[in-house]
């Protein structure tokens, strides 16, 4: 790799099931990461550590449901706050069902389990728990290193190095569950088109959302780009009724207690309007991926009652009592 070869998908398949192992120490793990930060990840090579980690996952099941994912790759490096976990609960707060599948954040200051760790959530593998959890409150989250080894593996060295690695680009492919439908956000075109023929060669239905201006999710912060099963297309804030927001209003904060303030101020109606259209926009274009018939604006009002009708938070109450 350092001569510029590239993996097979068998080869790629071998590494992560090693790495899954333990056969790598952290030195041998953060130089083979680092190679994937000089050149991009290719299809065979994504594909393969996919398969790897679905092989070596812990199994759970919840039978024929209808359920998604919405969930962004990380690395934008724009720490943002929790925009794709707040939208899991605005969803779902809508009655459909959501399973949500995260991490600890590795390069910005409060990824998914930070947050809802924060909230005194305590995450389990429990799969009467975790049944639990989606059929009473709707959502249901399934912490990464969890249920895959290979993940586990490598949280050490993903923490030290601090920066975006291929393992935030796997993270949104590999839920255990492999639920129906997912809401994807990417931090460049290039990773979307490779999502796109990832998701179209193994039959997976997802949407693939990215702003242009290098948000993983829909920012509002600039036109964004949405692919899926009925296409592609570029969207403008303004042509849906939202203002477009400034990178600063989306701001995470520095300290997870921040970031936690902000996601309680959505849930409870009180955040600010460029943070509150964010959650709404990516709540209406997954609300759009598990109904077609929506129409954008059908969902948008759906995310919108589903926070000022105080549904997304007593989802999120719910939740927290289940999982403490």
């Amino acid at each position: 790799m350092f001569e510029h070869g590239n993996l097979s998908r068998d080869e790629a398949r071998e590494i992560m099931l090693n790495i899954a192992d333990g056969r790598y120490n952290d030195c041998q793990l953060a130089a083979f990461m680092t190679v994937f930060l000089m050149r991009s990840i290719t299809t065979d090579e994504l594909t393969g550590f996919r398969d790897a980690i679905l092989e070596r996952r812990l199994p759970i099941d919840f039978g024929d449901i209808d359920a998604i994912d919405i969930v962004g790759t990380g690395g934008d490096g724009k720490n943002t706050f929790n925009i794709s976990t707040a939208s899991c609960f605005v969803v779902a707060g809508t009655g459909r069902k959501v399973i949500k599948h995260g991490n600890y954040g590795a390069s910005s200051v409060s990824g998914a389990s930070n947050v809802l760790e924060y909230h005194g959530v305590r995450f389990s593998a429990d799969t009467d728990r975790l049944s639990r959890s989606l059929d009473e409150s709707g959502v249901c989250y399934l912490h990464a290193p969890f249920f895959s080894p290979a993940l586990k593996s490598v949280a050490g060295v993903r923490k030290s190095l601090a920066v975006r690695t291929f393992f935030n680009m796997l993270g949104p492919l590999v839920n255990p569950v492999q639920p129906r439908h997912q809401l994807l956000g990417v931090y460049n075109l290039k990773l979307m088109r490779l999502y796109s023929y990832i998701a179209q060669n193994e039959g997976i239905r997802c949407t693939v959302v990215h702003s242009l201006d290098g948000y993983d999710e829909i920012s509002l912060t600039a036109p964004f780009k949405v692919t899926g099963p009925t296409g592609e297309r570029i969207y403008n804030p303004e042509e849906l009724g939202w203002k477009t927001a400034s990178q600063q209003d989306l701001w995470g904060g520095a300290t997870v207690a921040d970031a936690a303030k902000i996601f309680d101020n959505l849930l409870d109606g009180n955040a600010t309007s460029a943070q509150e259209n964010s959650v709404v926009a990516n709540s209406a274009f997954a609300l759009v991926t598990l109904d077609p018939k929506l129409s954008i604006d059908e969902a948008t009002a759906l995310a919108v009652e589903s926070i000022h009708s105080g549904a997304a938070r007593k989802v999120f109450n719910k939740f927290c009592e289940i999982n403490r």
